[in-house]
């Protein structure tokens, strides 16, 4: 093969894999998007779909609301450990 043809292959190649890298979203930390897991918290009743998809996407967040006195109490409990753990997000160690 030429030099030429390996040249446009690793290329093209190259370029596949920069298609294929997810981008990064940026995520609004809102603690209100958690509001679908509120029964689930308080209770013992199972998490929502929603609530699953809420937690997943307020991961980066956890901390951050870990860290306000306000919201901790209600973050900082077995059940919320227990619903992150049935929605498959593990609990922040920060």
């Amino acid at each position: 093969m030429e030099a030429s043809h390996v040249a446009a292959i690793c290329t093209l190649v190259v370029l596949l894999l920069a298609a294929e890298t997810q981008v990064s979203v940026a995520v609004t930390c809102s603690p209100t998007q958690l509001s679908s897991c509120v029964s689930a918290i308080t209770s013992s009743t199972p998490p929502s779909r929603l609530c699953c998809s809420k937690i997943k996407e307020q991961k980066p967040c956890l901390c951050q609301y870990l860290r306000n006195p306000s919201l901790r109490k209600f973050i900082n409990t077995p059940n919320a450990r227990r619903v992150a753990s049935t929605c498959g997000t593990p609990f922040p160690k920060c």
